[in-house]
């Protein structure tokens, strides 16, 4: 493992930075689609961002996860409104790793293009738990385990094949925009039920049969979330056939965006501070500090090395996506911790809607409701790893991401 970025690396973090630089992208959530399409088109083909960890053969950069996430640690110090989360961490691996050719074909040059997004929708409101990262997916508890409520899927019947949904799904995010849908749902009944995802294209010119999709309160106007709800809509199987193992890809899914998700959040954190650090030495300068200086010197010094630890856990993970979900906890709690801190210094200030120190605390509390809670993210983290006298599921995958991985 090298601990220094490459010239790629460093490449895409310039770039990426000064391109949000020359917009104001974490204080609205424009309508109607809860992000700056705009935007999105110039980062999609000036930076191939959508497509930077996909394979060359469907469009995309054959990057690693460490490209993704110096990608993701941008996007998150400026908070960026975008469907990169939800297209290129959550949707498009899934459709890699369980896609039929056709499929693969069909859907992610489009995805890599950033012409289509998509939104990964699971039943039970915990998109944690379904990406295995709070709790274990086998038999499909997170998602009703068959029994009523939950999305339930049955053959459409008839010379066409396709399937039928009949359920709704919760805290979906960007659902409301995404011309895309993977939605998972359970099939054969209780108690043979099976989960596996179907795909719900949401991009013509009149919506599904079925298909309502509402959009919901969020506490972080620039994570956009939605209610769906599928009343015998027509779906097809992501897949060959119903033995895909939908458990598995999900859980690897999971690891993998465990990885993103927390460099987001340290870049988040990051950005938080160098705000507060800035604030306070205005007021410094100005001489309208209140109290000692010394001791808040002392507080942003703490908070600093909080935020270069979870930076580094999570660079750390691009390497072993096993320790992904502790990294995650670490960068969640370090968001949390540093923007409450923030809002405290910048005074009245920081309990605004408008102010930026609220928007970054914002963004802490919906991420740690979305993604958390941090507490069992390392309980499960710890039951994995064998700390309780488990045997830890699997090991390092693999050697690690192509080239070097900083940290």
């Amino acid at each position: 493992m090298d601990a220094a970025f490459t010239a790629e690396q460093d490449e895409i973090r310039r770039t990426l930075r000064d391109l949000l630089a020359e917009r104001d992208t974490g204080r609205t959530a424009p309508a109607p689609d809860g992000y700056d399409t705009a935007l999105w088109h110039r980062l999609s083909r000036d930076l191939g961002l959508p497509g930077l960890a996909l394979p060359e053969k469907y469009g995309g950069g054959g990057r690693g996860p460490a490209e993704l996430a110096v990608a993701l640690e941008e996007t998150g110090r400026a908070l960026l409104p975008s469907p990169l989360l939800a297209t290129a961490v959550l949707a498009a691996p899934l459709i890699l790793a369980l896609g039929t050719d056709e499929q693969r074909t069909a859907l992610l040059p489009s995805l890599a293009a950033g012409g289509l997004t998509a939104a990964l929708a699971v039943p039970g409101g915990s998109l944690s738990t379904a990406l295995g990262l709070t709790g274990d997916l086998t038999g499909g508890v997170w998602a009703g385990g068959g029994r009523a409520g939950g999305v339930q899927a049955r053959p459409a019947g008839g010379d066409g094949g396709g399937w039928r949904l009949y359920g709704e799904a919760a805290q979906v995010l960007d659902g409301h925009s995404a011309g895309l849908l993977l939605v998972a749902a359970h099939t054969g009944g209780f108690p043979r039920s099976r989960t596996l995802l179907f795909l719900v294209r949401t991009d013509g010119p009149q919506p599904p049969a079925g298909l309502v999709r509402t959009p919901q309160a969020s506490l972080d106007v620039t994570r956009p979330l939605a209610r769906i709800e599928l009343r015998d809509t027509a779906a097809e199987l992501l897949g060959a056939d119903d033995t895909v193992d939908a458990i598995s890809a999900l859980a690897a899914t999971g690891r993998a965006a465990a990885v993103a998700l927390a460099a987001e959040a340290a870049g988040a954190a990051a950005a938080a501070l160098e705000r507060t650090a800035d604030y306070v030495g205005e007021r410094e300068r100005s001489g309208r500090a209140g109290g000692s200086f010394q001791a808040v010197k002392l507080r942003l010094a703490d908070l600093y090395v909080r935020v270069r630890s979870a930076r580094s856990a999570a660079y750390y993970a691009a390497w072993d996506p096993e320790s992904g979900g502790l990294a995650l906890a670490q960068a969640l709690e370090t968001l949390r911790i540093t923007t409450t801190e923030a809002v405290q210094l910048h005074g009245g200030a920081g309990f605004t809607g408008e102010d930026e120190a609220r928007l970054y605390f914002n963004r802490a509390a919906s991420d740690e409701l979305l993604l958390g809670p941090v507490h069992r993210l390392r309980d499960h983290a710890a039951q994995r790893a064998g700390l309780f006298g488990q045997e830890r599921a699997g090991g390092p995958a693999g050697n690690g991401p192509a080239g070097r991985v900083a940290v």
